[in-house]
């Protein structure tokens, strides 16, 4: 061997990101292989050898009993110890690039990279990434999203695992810090920490809310991320192909937050029961479809940004849900119109709620004694059970008379046919009469 093996090995350790002292100990790790091999040996100790760093040189030697060394040269070794060593090298160098891999990627975990699409195995999309090959499980891909062989694909590293003899790269397009990620790229003041991404709750390919405050109050966390003429939002739209992103303003107040939230919806009121997690939001009828959002997902993605259980009411049904309870209790001896007001306070609109929380916590927060806690909670409990059995026949009630519309519509349309076969009908012979009497 030469300075010609050192070129390679050179080669092969800046292509790969491979330290060359390593793969020149693995190469010398081999040829001992190849000569305990050659000599049919079984002593670890037996055997040695050492390559010149500066030449390429290589010597190998065998370890006498008596004390010495004595010199083997490579010719004398045949083809079949060359083989060994070849194969050796190749594992090791196999596993000094395994290695390689997993520890750059591993400090790579949680960054934004591009790589080019290769093809799908069994619904998960394989990534070329720099050197290595990622995979993007189908439930990492944004739904009904499709690559081509070649095309560039902007994703999230998302987890990387040593599995044996290969590194498994996970990639991600449908995680929530790939959107915080984009976000950093495209908004240099999220990237420098001047504007915080405080919460996010997102439904891969359909809608995402973003709540974002600001460190310096020269600088509007919300119109930053828009950008000039919605630029810097378009971009990032465009890169998760049409997904609507709502970026809403942080607020310390869980009130102001949860308005917030459900923008593009006007919020009338939020009503906050601590005991229960639960915000009651009130809404008028003209914006209680926007607040809800298609299937319900405008307030579910409201509720996981701000971690509460969202509830939205009209007026009407907040006053009767008010009603209700006030009629139910205001009966009970000792109740007084102080526990009625701190009911409300504590976000306790409804029969229901006054059930749920129980009996203890009205104590404690109404200074009321354990006897007419429990009253108000029994007499809450059998309203309840009316109130759901009403609210269930008027559901059903509502679904019969749709129904009935339903069958009725389509009546009307089958027998519009027949009126106007009819009509046509009359209308030739009015004009049929008219043209022989003319």
């Amino acid at each position: 061997m030469n300075s010609e093996t050192l070129r390679i090995l050179d080669s092969i350790a800046r292509d790969r990101n491979i330290d060359r002292e390593i793969l020149i100990t693995d190469l010398e790790q081999a040829m001992i292989s190849a000569a305990r091999k050659h000599f049919n040996s079984l002593d670890l100790e037996e055997f040695g050898c050492e390559m010149d760093r500066l030449n390429g040189g290589l010597r190998i030697w065998r370890n006498l009993p008596e004390g010495g060394q004595e010199e083997i040269a490579l010719s004398a070794m045949g083809r079949i110890p060359a083989q060994t060593a070849k194969q050796v090298m190749i594992q090791k160098f196999r596993e000094e690039e395994r290695n390689s891999l997993l520890e750059e990627f591993v400090k790579r975990q949680g960054e934004l990279v591009t790589g080019a699409a290769q093809r799908y195995e069994g619904g998960a999309l394989v990534v070329q990434v720099d050197r290595a090959e990622g995979f993007m499980p189908r439930s990492e891909q944004i739904p009904g999203e499709q690559f081509q062989p070649g095309d560039r694909v902007r994703c999230l590293i998302l987890d990387v695992r040593d599995a044996g003899h290969q590194v498994k790269i996970v990639l991600s397009r449908a995680h929530p810090d790939f959107i915080r990620r984009l976000f950093e790229a495209e908004v240099p003041e999220v990237a420098d920490r001047v504007i915080e991404i405080k919460a996010m709750s997102r439904e891969p390919g359909f809608r995402t809310k973003l709540a974002v405050s600001s460190v310096d109050s020269k600088v509007d966390a919300v119109g930053a991320c828009v950008g000039v003429r919605g630029s810097r939002i378009r971009n990032i739209v465009d890169e998760l192909g049409g997904e609507k992103i709502d970026i809403v303003r942080w607020n310390e107040s869980s009130q102001v937050l949860i308005a917030n939230a459900l923008k593009p919806a006007e919020v009338e009121e939020v009503s906050l029961c601590f005991e229960l997690g639960r915000a009651t939001i009130i809404v008028r009828d003209d914006q209680l479809s926007l607040a809800i959002g298609r299937r319900g997902q405008n307030v579910r993605l409201a509720a996981r940004l701000t971690g509460w259980d969202v509830d939205i009411l009209t007026p009407e049904e907040f006053s009767k849900g008010l009603a209700t309870l006030e009629e139910t209790v205001r009966p009970i001896e000792g109740v007084t119109d102080e526990m009625l007001d701190k009911m409300g306070a504590l976000g306790l609109i409804s029969v229901f709620d006054v059930e749920e929380v129980g009996p203890e916590m009205l104590e404690t927060e109404l200074q009321a004694t354990p006897e007419i806690a429990d009253a108000i909670v029994a007499a809450c409990s059998d309203k309840a059970k009316i109130v759901a059995e009403q609210q269930a026949k008027d559901r059903e009630e509502a679904d019969r008379l749709a129904a009935e519309q339903s069958t009725e519509a389509d009546a009307l349309l089958s027998g519009g046919s027949s009126t106007d076969e009819a009509s046509e009908a009359a209308a030739d012979d009015i004009l049929g009469g008219g043209g022989s009497q003319g």
